[in-house]
């Protein structure tokens, strides 16, 4: 059984004394009971700040982007190294916005998890289509080659340490969430593309989280799909409760 997985993308959203509120309330709102992961990834000012809030918690610390250089002159860059020594365990890499505004592919995406395993990062790693994709109906064409180039070179047992976050671009911070069904079936494609790539153990294993405008009012019915093991939350992790809704669905 694989256990869930809710983290919150706060993007660039909270300055140091919102942040340390908000991961305030969060800790506070988190209930015992809760038998999964919970990550919250700020922005990169943020998190010594957060880090020392939600210690010696259950809430793990995720990095929004890392470089897959170790260090060096590229200015505005943040290392593996960095964030580990930060207090970071995980860190997004390949997020739609990094691909279509700062021009990441499948091969910097794919550099950048060798980088953050071999760091000691495990990567939330994300793929997905845009609308024109979907209504050309090229979505799995899309996603196939996406987890292809992002994993290439991986070994399974690397593969096996990465959680893959589906996001259907045209459906993040838009309001817009796929049908349940198109979410399903969409986490269903990956875990079989996993499948053809490796074998079933790490098809298996692989966590999926989905990450199109995840909210209270939807999470429940999400998370409730045989292949959606949890949510890559962007606005509605900024409001405490919100999160803390999502989290206990």
């Amino acid at each position: 059984m694989r256990k869930r997985i809710i983290a919150g993308n706060w993007k660039m959203n909270k300055t140091v004394d919102e942040a340390l509120e908000l991961a305030a309330a969060i800790k506070e709102g988190i209930k015992t009971g809760d038998k999964i992961d919970v990550v919250l990834c700020p922005p990169f000012t943020d998190v010594t700040a957060v880090a020392l809030v939600i210690q010696n918690t259950r809430i793990g610390l995720g990095g929004q982007n890392l470089h897959w250089e170790e260090k060096g002159a590229f200015t505005g860059e943040i290392s593996a190294a960095m964030l580990r020594s930060a207090g970071c365990e995980y860190v997004i890499i390949g997020h739609s916005e990094r691909r279509q505004y700062f021009h990441e592919t499948d091969e910097t995406v794919n550099r950048k998890i060798k980088t953050a395993l071999s760091a000691g990062l495990r990567p939330i790693v994300c793929v997905g289509e845009t609308l024109k994709e979907r209504e050309d109906n090229l979505t799995e064409r899309v996603l196939e080659t996406q987890v292809e180039g992002c994993l290439a070179g991986l070994t399974a047992g690397q593969a096996a340490e990465i959680i893959l976050a589906y996001e259907p671009v045209w459906a993040i911070g838009t309001g817009v969430v796929a049908t349940v069904e198109q979410a399903q079936a969409a986490h269903q494609y990956i875990r079989d593309l996993l499948f053809k790539l490796y074998d079933r153990t790490v098809a298996d294993r692989v966590r999926i989280q989905y990450g199109g405008s995840m909210k209270p009012d939807n999470s429940g019915q999400l998370l409730a799909q045989p292949d959606i093991d949890g949510g890559l939350v962007g606005g509605a992790s900024l409001d405490a409760q919100s999160f803390l809704d999502i989290i206990h669905s």
